[in-house]
Order: C-alpha cells, then structure tokens, then sequence
C-alpha cells in the first residue's frame, strides 16, 4: 500500500475505533451490534434492531447520536401515530398584513440520526411515512419536496414479532434496512458490569468524538476499496442462492422460500465487506468479509413461504446452509 492510503485506512480504523469505545462506555457487551450500527451509517444505510423490550436498544441509538455531533430525534411508534406525526405538516399562518399562507412546519424525521422506536407498534400506514425518506433522503407533503439532511440515518427498533400488539413490516419498508441486527439477552458477566455501572451515583459519560464532516469522508473512503470480480461474483451467488429457482436455488430453498433476497441484498454485503476490510487493515475484500457480513444482509430479505412458517423455520436456518453449500472461488 502507498504511504497516502495506508494513512487513509489507519484513520478509518481510528475513527471507527473512537466511535466504538465511547458507545461501549454505555452499551456493555454487544460489540457485534455496535459494529453493525456504525458500519450501517458509513455504508449510508440504515438499521433495524430486533429484541424484547430492555435490552439497551433506544440506550444505543442516543448514545450514538451524542457521540457524534449530529441533530438526534426519536419517533416512538404507537397504533395511533399518523404518517404526518413524523413527515410534518403545512400549517395555516398570518402575516402582519392579515393575510394567511401555508408554512412547512418539518416532523422529527428532519434529523440526522432518527430513532424510529418500536417501530412495528405502528399501523401499516403509519409505517409507510418512512419508505420514501429512507429511500429518497426526501419527504413529500401536499405538493412540495422536502430535502433531507446529509448524513441521514433511520435506526428503527423492533419486537419479535410473536409478541402482542404488532405489525409486521412491509416486505418493501425491510428491504430499505441495510442490515438487520438480533439484540440477544445479555450474559451474566454483562449483567455485573451493567449494574456496576448503572446503579452508582454517576453514570459514565461520552465524548463526542466524530463529526459530519468526518463521516462524508468515512463514506468515501469505504466505496473507493475496491473488489476482486471473483469474490463479488461469489456475493452474487449467495444472494440468488436464497431464491427457490434454478440454478442456485438449494433444496432448503426450494422447500421452504416463497421470494429471496433482492439486489439490495448483494449490495449489503459488498458494501459491508468494504468496512470489515478496512477495519482488518486490508484494502481489498475477501469471501471471509462477505460470509460475515451475510446473516445481517439477507435476513430479513428472505419471505418464508407457508409451509417454512408452518414449520418455524429462521430465515438464519436457510442463510447457515446457503454459506456451507455455495464453494469459495478457487
């Protein structure tokens, strides 16, 4: 490597490892997950966050956001939050003239980080006031279009869907998640450090160590890291693996997936890999780098067809025999 990207590669690795510590001041014990979430903001995705209620998820979205210096909002999603609770509205005002106009009052969607907490407690409708801002950085409301800020990150928060009072996410509004993330039960060493930490006097504080600027450059440095054809062709093949048609489809697949992973999927794991690449000092991208990113990628883009749901198969079930099945590129 040259003198120019080994330094751009070291700051990276710096940054990342910056940001990394100050959320783990607060947050103990899923480094996975706080990866995951960092990687997400730098790839210019967003995130969905599964688990039971109590495991620190809305905890480290705002911690995220007050170590970066970025405006923050939350969005608690309940049944009865309208699409324009979170777009924003046109609001009836009168100059000093008494003549009346419409004016933009913008919703807390106009932010840099969003918190869209519990965001399945939200009726479908409601839901979808979030596809086109995930997707378009925009928002529309009567007939105006309204920019986003950038960077602009969606951090949504779900609970398993077996639990009462939820709506399952649109097909389409999951695909717009760039990875989706399972929030497990901390381990008993965990829990002694949480209550070490929480149930004192002071409670640890975090520094803001990153900034908008910082971040722009973060993201252009992981699309310029470049990929072997073979391994993106390896990507590829694991991403057409989760659809139930030949040639890739496996037997677990065709018995048990209605529809698989779109491009979006593919893209995920290039993407991603990119980051994992950097963060391992390397330049290029590697099948590891693809296979680590892939239960977070495909997912939640993989639709289980009747008899899979009958038969409570995970979607990680179909995911661990596409990666044993689908050969490295010799």
């Amino acid at each position: 490597m040259s003198t120019a990207i080994d330094q751009q590669v070291e700051t990276f690795q710096e940054q990342f490892k910056r940001v990394r510590e100050e959320v783990s001041k607060v947050i103990v014990g899923y480094v996975d997950i706080i990866d995951g979430v960092i990687m997400s903001l730098l790839a210019s995705g967003h995130v969905l966050l599964e688990g039971v209620p109590g495991l620190g998820k809305t905890k480290l979205v705002s911690t995220l956001s007050d170590v970066m210096h970025l405006k923050f909002s939350r969005i608690q999603f309940t049944p009865d939050l309208m699409p324009a609770d979170i777009t924003g509205t046109n609001v009836v005002q009168e100059n000093a003239m008494g003549e009346k106009f419409l004016e933009f009052q913008p919703g807390p969607i106009f932010s840099n980080i969003v918190l869209a907490d519990e965001v399945n407690r939200a009726t479908p409708k409601t839901q979808s006031a979030l596809l086109e801002a995930m997707e378009e950085r925009s928002v529309t409301v009567g007939k105006r279009t309204h920019k986003l800020d950038s960077p602009f990150f969606v951090l949504a928060t779900q609970n398993p869907l077996e639990m009462e009072g939820t709506y399952p996410l649109p097909e389409a509004q999951l695909d717009r998640f760039f990875l989706k993330l399972k929030v497990d039960y901390p381990t008993k060493a965990d829990l002694h450090t949480i209550l070490n930490r929480t149930t004192k006097i002071k409670e640890p504080e975090v520094n803001r160590v990153l900034g908008q600027g910082e971040i722009l450059d973060m993201r252009k440095t992981v699309r310029a890291v470049p990929i072997a054809r073979p391994v993106q062709d390896y990507a590829i093949r694991i991403t057409l693996a989760t659809h139930p048609r030949p040639p890739y489809a496996l037997p677990l697949t065709y018995k048990y997936v209605r529809y698989g992973s779109s491009p979006r999927g593919a893209q995920a794991l290039v993407i991603g890999g990119k980051i994992r690449a950097l963060l391992k000092n390397r330049v290029h991208v590697s099948c590891e780098d693809i296979r680590a990113l892939a239960y977070g990628a495909l997912r939640h883009r993989i639709l289980l067809n009747f008899e899979g749901e009958a038969e409570r198969i995970d979607t990680d079930t179909v995911i661990k025999e596409i990666l044993e099945r689908t050969p490295e590129p010799s």
